[in-house]
């Protein structure tokens, strides 16, 4: 009778793994085939080739499983492509130094996939012996396995290596590629990675029409911490107003105070971008930056006062309510009409009578709108 008592084990662990695609019970099912070890390997090894939901479950189970790395190793040298690259990834979450020639050879394959998995692998192992043979796959022909390969070798956090990193940062013709190094050398949090970053920010390429790549290097840059604030305050003052506007919105984002005056300074920048971006950024300072946003509502540039309306709605202060409230009265509709948006986001009781004066002028049927509008939220 073994062999039905085998066919039963073996149903209820072919039962267990699909209960894996289900969230409400996927912690139950793994403790289950976890508890089954050995018996269970086979089948979580056989399951890798599936494309359900139970995937990162049936490789984190397999991550557990020291005596399932044979056959993991068998498989990543002649697996299937799919299977050989969540293997690695196995690897990648075990940190099994068994697998070390396995994942050499393999990230230097013939599958990309397979590369770049074995390279990110390769990173979590914390054996510096295997950066040399992650070096050259920062020249491979696929930009995943480029990119996953900057993220590898700068878990070492070794400046040495940053040279490298950097040549993709600057270089390489795909964004992915040059946004994973950007992640890279912000996740070292190295001060020897900063000055990379910072010629990234001057670099055209990374903010020309586009947003994302942007978005991801200021991102990095933030990672710095204090050593970022001085050569960002270096790039405040650059000739390239697209550069300086950057520098404003990462100086907000660092959160040093020392930031406010100079940011205070930079709101009356001849360019209105790099102006919006200190005074958005000055209001992450709160408070402190009431003054400052206060006293940039009396320039004589429009484009200067409607920056501080739009900034100072961003504050929590008692002060803002009135502000907006003279800012109805200025010359030019522009500010008027972001005072008005930004008493609507406010929705103080304390504007009703302004707000009714807005909306009893029919001169202007677009603001007039606009407030009656903001005085059937407030009822």
């Amino acid at each position: 009778m073994n062999w039905l008592t085998g066919s039963s084990k073996q149903n209820e662990i072919k039962k267990q793994i699909a209960l894996l695609a289900d969230e409400t019970t996927r912690n139950s099912a793994a403790r289950e085939l976890i508890a089954l070890g050995a018996e269970a390997a086979p089948f979580l090894i056989a399951a890798l080739q599936t494309q359900g939901k139970e995937i990162l479950a049936i490789q984190q189970i397999l991550a557990r499983m020291s005596f399932a790395a044979p056959e993991l190793i068998r498989q990543l040298q002649s697996g299937h492509p799919l299977v050989r690259g969540r293997v690695a990834e196995i690897f990648a979450l075990s940190k099994d130094k068994s697998a070390l020639p396995a994942l050499l050879d393999a990230a230097k394959g013939e599958y990309f996939t397979v590369r770049a998995r074995a390279a990110l692998a390769l990173g979590n192992m914390g054996d510096e012996r295997v950066i040399p043979y992650l070096l050259p796959l920062l020249q491979d022909n696929e930009f995943e396995v480029r990119s996953t390969a900057c993220l590898a070798i700068a878990k070492f956090c070794k400046p040495s290596t940053f040279d490298d990193i950097a040549n993709v940062l600057l270089d390489d013709p795909k964004t992915e590629a040059r946004q994973a190094a950007a992640r890279a050398l912000g996740e070292t949090r190295h001060p020897a990675a900063l000055p990379y970053l910072m010629s990234a920010l001057r670099d055209s390429s990374w903010w020309f029409e586009q947003e994302k790549p942007i978005g991801v290097l200021l991102a990095a840059i933030e990672l710095m911490g204090a050593p970022a604030f001085e050569p960002l305050l270096e790039a405040l003052t650059d000739k390239e107003a697209t550069v300086r506007k950057y520098a404003a919105l990462a100086l907000g984002r660092l959160g040093d105070v020392r930031a406010i005056e100079e940011l205070g300074m930079a709101v009356y920048d001849l360019h209105n971008e790099v102006g919006k971006a200190a005074a958005d950024s000055l209001a992450q300072f709160g408070a402190p930056a009431v003054e400052i946003l206060c006293a940039a509502l009396r320039c004589p540039e429009a484009e200067v006062r409607e920056n501080a309306a739009r900034a100072l709605v961003q504050i929590q202060d008692a002060r803002i309510a009135g502000l907006l409230v003279e800012a109805l009265e200025d010359s030019d509709r522009g500010v008027q009409k972001q005072a008005l948006i930004g008493l609507g986001i406010l929705r103080d009781s304390r504007t009703w009578s302004a707000l009714q004066q807005v909306a009893a002028n029919r001169a202007d049927k677009e603001l007039s709108a606009l407030a009656k509008k903001i005085l059937d939220a407030l009822k």
